[in-house]
């Protein structure tokens, strides 16, 4: 059966990072996988998406509307966005993290209310202060991870796994802080 995940952020969040993480784990652990990057104007803070499809044999990385089983969203209103992806029975994980667009930058738009709220009313949600626990593990940059670490917990690969492929992925002078903030989202 295969697995499909979504992972979408803002440019700078380390969509890329935690994607190689998910991809390298269930590597090791003999799945085949697909990942595909859609950047959007990631570097002036736009949109990007990752998709990450795992199983015995996977042919396309692209997860197609109502196909997610887990969206992995860096920040709300990209959450909100995402949602359309999200199959019936499908599970969200949300940084409740706010980061402004553009448009509410230069005042042509406001930053939609109560998206959280929102989005729980309409499937599994999970609402984590990852920006938090991303301080408390030495570095705010860590807020990827520590979603990581919330997905983690929900899938049958177990930790030690994931903790070996951080430990490859991940540069050594960020490795304590990642270790951390990865236990930090898996304990929550």
């Amino acid at each position: 059966m295969t697995k499909n995940i979504m992972i979408v952020g803002v440019g700078g969040q380390g969509t890329l990072l935690a994607s190689r993480i998910l991809g390298n784990t269930v590597i090791n652990e003999g799945y085949d996988v697909k990942v595909s990057e859609v950047h959007g104007m990631s570097q002036r803070g736009g949109s990007v998406v990752t998709y990450v499809k795992y199983g015995e044999k996977v042919f396309s990385p692209i997860v197609d509307r109502g196909e997610a089983d887990v969206i992995l969203a860096f920040e709300l209103l990209e959450a909100y966005r995402a949602l359309p992806y999200l199959k019936k029975g499908g599970k969200i994980i949300i940084n409740n993290q706010q980061i402004d667009p553009m448009p509410v930058i230069t005042g042509a738009a406001t930053y939609p209310e109560n998206i959280g709220d929102k989005i729980s009313a309409l499937c599994d949600t999970t609402i984590v202060d990852a920006l938090s626990l991303a301080k408390e593990a030495g570095n705010i940059k860590a807020v990827n991870v520590v979603l990581i670490g919330v997905m983690a917990k929900s899938t049958d690969i177990p930790y030690e796994k994931w903790i070996e492929t951080i430990k490859t992925t991940v540069p050594e002078k960020f490795l304590e802080v990642n270790l951390k903030a990865f236990d930090l989202g898996y304990n929550i």
